[in-house]
């Protein structure tokens, strides 16, 4: 089972991801590649693939990813091998990513595999304050090029299965564990 995360940047999906996978034995991640620097805290292999734009465009090439998009000028796609390596597990696969690329997942996948996934939505006021107190504090130009995708990526929370408020991480994590007990058990039903 493929559980998708996603909402605007700032939204707290890595936060979720990294907990459930604490908090979940069957639970694991699928690291997204990207061109993006490495911040602080992130580990290579575990945040993300982080490859150069001439890597990344060669694995476009290739045909190497699911999907791919270019977001806040970096690339971030989703490795064709890794995934079926990880779906081939059996275990349920918890990934975090933008609007585009679960439509792209979910067009391509969902025909062969069960996939959930998860809007998290944050105010825009709230939204801007969590951008501006990371540690890693991006610049005043970035939060606005964040920012400036709230409409667009809000725009797209009918193509969800769930929809939920992420204004209190226990709250929200004690919804989301339920939901994806509740959709495991269910993975293999056919209606």
């Amino acid at each position: 089972m493929l559980v998708l995360l996603s909402g605007v940047s700032g939204a707290g999906k890595d936060t979720i991801k990294k907990e459930l996978i604490k908090r979940m034995d069957n639970v694991i991640s699928l690291p997204s590649y990207t061109t993006r620097a490495m911040r602080e805290g992130d580990v290579a292999g575990e945040t993300y693939n982080f490859v150069s734009k001439e890597v990344f465009e060669q694995m476009i090439e290739n045909g190497e990813l699911y999907e791919y998009d270019l977001h806040h000028e970096n690339y971030y796609g989703t490795s064709r091998k890794l995934m079926n390596e990880k779906i081939q597990s059996g275990k349920i696969i918890v990934k975090d990513m933008d609007v585009n690329g679960v439509e792209n997942l979910i067009n391509i996948l969902r025909k062969d595999t069960k996939v959930v996934t998860i809007f998290l939505r944050v105010p825009k006021d709230v939204l801007e304050a969590r951008l501006r107190n990371r540690v890693d504090a991006p610049s005043d130009e970035e939060i606005e090029m964040r920012l400036s995708r709230f409409e667009y990526e809000e725009s797209k929370i009918s193509t969800y299965d769930y929809i939920m408020k992420n204004n209190d991480l226990e709250k929200s994590l004690a919804v989301i564990q339920t939901i994806i007990e509740k959709e495991y058990k269910l993975k293999e039903t056919e209606f």
